[in-house]
């Protein structure tokens, strides 16, 4: 006996509420959007600009006592956090100083950093300094307009790309779901305040891959059931279509988030912003991909005198059981 998570040939009318999903992820994207004018990114030393010291002690961390050590020096806005993971052992007290770019100074002098760790030392004489970053101003102010630019011709190749495969129509509904799945990415980090440095950016354009890859899947048979079926509304043929694909669709966000998921527990805090947007992108990807790209396609309509006959396209594993 085999077992399913998803039964086969399923039936389910994925736009029987259609406006109503639209309008809660128009709603979800205002959200994020009013949250990143009002309160911004957490941004970390990548485009802050700064320098980042990682401290390790057998004694608890007291936040207060080390703010209050470095104080004297005069290093203008200083951010103290606590480390926290499963995998450190009772003597492995970790935490991360931030500490503001100084005027006049492209990197962290070695002098700053010797008045830090002495300051510091005097709180805790069994402290140690694991490592230190430093990004001066200008490099994290081209760093954040390098980022952007390479997430917005992400989504511009995509554009092209579904547009020369499919049809404009194709190509739009994509685009719209790319630009749903990073504005509600930008927005949760906006919202929690979670760092964001360039690993999430490299989660962000590996979360349009992922989802551009989902979205093309179902697609394909989109394209193939418009040549099978040519007289079926193009509602009833976009539900076969997910309908048909929903089991790939499934199994696969499943299993990406299982091994997501221990990472975001096992991996460390160095990786865990990284792996939280993943986390939700596969999320948001998967959803956009039935209930936005599908959902601007039937809004926006599509030719139906194809000529050309039905292959299988990319979906020769759309109906893998899960």
């Amino acid at each position: 006996m085999r077992l399913r998570l998803v039964k086969q040939n399923t039936s389910f009318d994925f736009f029987k509420r259609a406006n109503l999903w639209l309008g809660i992820s128009g709603l979800m994207m205002v959200v994020a959007f009013v949250s990143f004018i009002i309160q911004g990114l957490n941004y970390g030393i990548d485009f802050q600009g700064g320098t980042t010291i990682r401290t390790q002690a057998e004694s608890p961390v007291d936040i207060a006592a080390y703010r209050t050590a470095v104080e004297p020096l005069d290093l203008g806005d200083v951010s103290i956090t606590e480390v926290f993971d499963p995998q450190f052992a009772d003597d492995e007290n970790v935490a991360m100083i931030r500490i503001q770019a100084q005027e006049g100074e492209e990197a962290a002098s070695g002098d700053m950093i010797a008045d830090v760790t002495a300051a510091l030392q005097a709180v805790d004489a069994t402290l140690t300094v694991q490592s230190v970053e430093s990004v001066g101003p200008k490099v994290s102010g081209e760093l954040i307009q390098t980022a952007a630019i390479a997430v917005v011709l992400a989504i511009g190749a995509v554009l092209i790309y579904i547009w020369l495969r499919f049809e404009w129509q194709f190509a739009l509904g994509a685009v719209a779901a790319l630009v749903h799945d990073v504005i509600l990415t930008i927005g949760v980090f906006s919202e929690l305040q979670i760092r964001f440095d360039l690993a999430i950016i490299a989660a962000l354009l590996t979360i349009v891959g992922y989802s551009l890859n989902d979205t093309v899947v179902v697609f394909d048979r989109v394209r193939e059931n418009l040549r099978k079926y040519k007289q079926k509304p193009l509602k009833e043929v976009l539900n076969l279509s997910i309908n048909e694909t929903l089991s790939r669709t499934f199994m696969t966000s499943v299993t990406t988030l299982l091994a997501l998921i221990s990472l975001y527990v096992l991996g460390g805090d160095v990786i865990r912003g990284f792996v939280f947007a993943m986390i939700w992108g596969v999320i948001v990807g998967t959803y956009s991909s039935i209930f936005v790209a599908s959902a601007m396609l039937l809004w926006l309509g599509v030719k139906r005198d194809w000529s050309k006959p039905t292959d299988e396209g990319g979906t020769q594993f759309g109906d893998v059981d899960a």
